[in-house]
C-alpha cells in the first residue's frame, strides 16, 4: 500500500506547480494585452483604414448576395455586375452634375467663408473674444494696427532681388507645393487602399472567414464562427440600411431647399447625405452648414431651411432608421454619442465616422457571451 504521509509533499508541489503556472499565463497574457493596446494607438489610423476596407467589402458583399437571390450566377460575375453598377452610377452622376457640382461647391464656399465673417465681426462688435476664428485675415488685422510699413526694396524700382530673396520664395514655393502634393496623394491613395480592401474582400469572402476562425482555437472555433457570421449579417444589415437613409436624406434636403431657393442646394443635398452616415454629430454638421449657406438668402429662407433641417432630422431619426434599422441595431443613443466622442476625440475623423460599426461589433460580441454563458434557470433554482 501506499503511504498517506507521501502523498501530502506531492499534492503541495502540484499545487504550487499549478499556482506558478496559473501566474505565469497570467502574466503572458498581461503583456500581450498591453503590447495590443500599445500596437492599436500607435497605429489607429491605419488600422481604421483596413476597417473601411473591410465595411466596404461587406457592403459589395451584401448587394452580391442579394443580387444572387435574383440572378443565379457564380459569385465573381455578380461582384462584377454591381461594380460595373456602382461604377457606372457615379460615372453619371459626374457627367450630369460635375459642373454644377463644381459651381455649386465653389459658390457655398465663399457664402460659408461670408458668413463666418459676419458672424465674427457681429460678436466682436458686442464685446466676445473671437480670436478663435481661423479666416486667414490675421496678417491684414493686425496691419491694420501696424507701423507703416518700410519702403520697398530696390526690387522695387526695377532692380532684380537678390539671391537670398530668390532662394527664400522659392523654398516657400516648393514647401507648400510639396505640402499639397504630398496631401493630395496621401487622400488619394488613401481612398485606392479602402478600394482594393474592399474588391478583396467582397471577392474572397470565404478565404478571409476561414483564416480569422484559424486564429482561433479549435475548440472554440465553434462559437467563433457563430460570432462572426453574426457580426457580418448585422453590418449588412446596417449597410444597407444607412445607404437608404444616406439617399433619403439627400435627395429630400437637395429638392427642399431648393423650393425654398437656397444657392448651392444640390451640393448641400450631398453633403448632408454624407454626413448622414455619422450619427447625431453629422446631422449637427450639415445643419449648421445649411444654415451658414442660407443666412445670406435673409431671414426667412434661413428660417425655412431650419425647420426644413429639424425635419429631415426627425424623418431620419424617428421613422428611417427606426423601421430600416430596429432588426440590425438596438444601441442607446447615450452610449453610441458618448463613444463617438471618445473616439473623435482620440482618432480624428476616421474614429468619429466609424464608431457606429465598431460599437455595433462589440454589442454583438457581448450579447453572444451574455446569452451563451448565463446559467440556466433550473441551476439557478
Amino acid at each position: 500500500m501506499t503511504n498517506p504521509v507521501d502523498e501530502r509533499p506531492r499534492t503541495r508541489t502540484d499545487l504550487a506547480r499549478d499556482q506558478a503556472w496559473a501566474i505565469s499565463v497570467g502574466g503572458i497574457g498581461v503583456v500581450l494585452f498591453s503590447a495590443m493596446l500599445v500596437f492599436t494607438w500607435y497605429f489607429a489610423a491605419t488600422l481604421l483604414l483596413i476597417f473601411a476596407g473591410m465595411l466596404l467589402g461587406v457592403g459589395l458583399n451584401a448587394l452580391t448576395n442579394a443580387l444572387g437571390r435574383r440572378v443565379h450566377l457564380p459569385h465573381p460575375a455578380r461582384l462584377a455586375i454591381v461594380c460595373v453598377a456602382l461604377a457606372l452610377m457615379l460615372a453619371g452622376v459626374a457627367y450630369l452634375g460635375g459642373a454644377t457640382i463644381a459651381e455649386q461647391a465653389s459658390l457655398l464656399s465663399n457664402t460659408i467663408k461670408s458668413q463666418i465673417a459676419h458672424v465674427k465681426s457681429f460678436l466682436d462688435s458686442r464685446g466676445i473674444d473671437t480670436s478663435f476664428f481661423d479666416l486667414g485675415n490675421a496678417a491684414p488685422a493686425a496691419s491694420t494696427n501696424a507701423e507703416p510699413a518700410p519702403s520697398p526694396s530696390p526690387a522695387a524700382h526695377g532692380q532684380l532681388p537678390g539671391a537670398g530673396a530668390l532662394a527664400s520664395s522659392g523654398g516657400a514655393i516648393v514647401s507648400q507645393t510639396f505640402k499639397l502634393l504630398f496631401g493630395a496623394i496621401s487622400a488619394v491613395g488613401n481612398v485606392f487602399i479602402v478600394l482594393f480592401l474592399g474588391l478583396a474582400f467582397a471577392a474572397q469572402p470565404g478565404i478571409y472567414h476561414d483564416g480569422l476562425l484559424f486564429l482561433a482555437p479549435a475548440r472554440h472555433r465553434t462559437r467563433a464562427a457563430l460570432i462572426i457570421d453574426r457580426i457580418g449579417e448585422t453590418l449588412e444589415r446596417w449597410l444597407i440600411a444607412q445607404i437608404i437613409v444616406m439617399l433619403a436624406v439627400g435627395v429630400v434636403t437637395w429638392i427642399g431647399l431648393a423650393i425654398i431657393g437656397i444657392p448651392g442646394s444640390f451640393i448641400l443635398g450631398i453633403q448632408a447625405g454624407l454626413l448622414a452616415f455619422i450619427p447625431t454629430v453629422g446631422a449637427i454638421i450639415a445643419g449648421v452648414i445649411v444654415v451658414l449657406a442660407s443666412l445670406a438668402s435673409g431671414w426667412i429662407p434661413t428660417l425655412s431651411a431650419f425647420i426644413l433641417f429639424l425635419g429631415v432630422h426627425a424623418m431620419e431619426s424617428y421613422v428611417l432608421t427606426p423601421v430600416l434599422q430596429r432588426q440590425a441595431l438596438d444601441i442607446p443613443p447615450a452610449t453610441l454619442f458618448a463613444f463617438q466622442i471618445l473616439l473623435g476625440v482620440v482618432f480624428g475623423i476616421w474614429g468619429l465616422a466609424l464608431a457606429l460599426p465598431l460599437v455595433a461589433i462589440a454589442k454583438v460580441v457581448i450579447d453572444h457571451f451574455k446569452t451563451y454563458e448565463a446559467p440556466p434557470l433550473a441551476e439557478v433554482a
